[in-house]
């Protein structure tokens, strides 16, 4: 069995009629997964730990409390745009805690079980710094869990893999400064955000980039995972491996030109899991319904089939 992290409020998140980040994205990976091959496998949880405050302590301990002010304010006051592409509506805030406690729910239910864990939740978070939202994000969960886990018994040291086709500008902005953390991106160059170059390595040699051109297939990916990936995590020996898993690196996605297929993540899924099993995957990116349905069908179906 594979724990997927999922709540209904997360379709409360309200973006805009034709915006690509829609609640339409979870519902169709949901009917994917309780109607595919996996559906007698999975074991759906709700998130639990905002109903503690846990969220909110550490979105305040990650986040810049004028920002986190104005996502309440415009929220309250019925929905707004932080930009012309990132949306909150008048849950949004709410919702957006929530999606943090999923993040934090799944951190332990990892390290609990030493398993993989799949959070399936929206608003995505890599492109939120700590003093801003932008490209669809609000908070920044994968950064936000990381820092969570180093807290948390037998935790040193997390590791943080990005294949969402776009840079984690607000992961990286927020882990830095962190020796204890490790960022890894692999991203199309030029493409929104513009951020990501080699050069920018972190403050402790903590971050790698790897810009790709358009059109990679997985053969290039795998390459980059043997040589680069794999050796820059495994050198670092996490205790967990945190993985922003978007989608959008599929050929049919509409936000991006680059060449995987959903079976393609299976391949990518088995190796983070021969890195560790002590993986919590989380949604991200993925704007072509039925491409990013299958792509998450298939990193969970390499969760049960994984073999080291």
């Amino acid at each position: 069995m594979v724990k997927v992290i999922f709540s209904e409020r997360f379709l409360d998140h309200k973006t805009g009629r034709f915006h690509p980040e829609s609640p339409q994205r979870l519902t169709a990976i949901q009917q994917r997964l309780m109607n595919g091959v996996c559906k007698d496998k999975l074991h759906w949880l709700e998130p639990r730990s905002n109903e503690e405050n846990q969220a909110l302590y550490w979105v305040q301990k990650i986040h810049d409390h004028n920002y986190i002010d104005r996502i309440k304010t415009i929220a309250s006051r019925g929905g707004g745009k932080l930009d012309e592409d990132t949306a909150v509506s008048a849950q949004s805030y709410d919702v957006a805690l929530l999606a943090v406690g999923a993040w934090l729910d799944g951190v332990n239910q990892v390290l609990g079980d030493n398993q993989p864990c799949f959070i399936l939740a929206r608003p995505p978070g890599h492109h939120a710094t700590a003093k801003i939202g932008m490209g669809f994000c609000l908070f920044s969960n994968a950064a936000i869990a990381a820092n969570y886990a180093l807290t948390l018994k037998g935790v040193e040291k997390v590791a943080i893999l990005d294949w969402d086709v776009h840079h984690g500008n607000g992961t990286e902005d927020i882990i830095a400064d962190n020796p204890n953390i490790i960022y890894c991106s692999l991203h199309q160059y030029p493409c929104y955000p513009g951020t990501g170059k080699v050069s920018d390595r972190g403050c402790y040699d903590n971050v790698l980039n790897i810009p790709l051109e358009p059109r990679n297939t997985i053969k290039e990916y795998e390459g980059y995972f043997q040589y680069k990936v794999i050796p820059f995590i495994t050198q670092f020996q996490p205790d967990l491996l945190i993985v922003s898993a978007g989608y959008d690196a599929n050929y049919h996605d509409p936000l991006a030109s680059m060449s995987l297929f959903p079976q393609d993540y299976y391949i990518l899924t088995q190796h983070c899991l021969k890195i560790t099993k002590k993986v919590v995957f989380g949604l991200e990116g993925g704007y072509h319904l039925e491409a990013l349905a299958e792509s998450v069908e298939q990193t969970l179906l390499s969760c049960l089939e994984f073999n080291p």
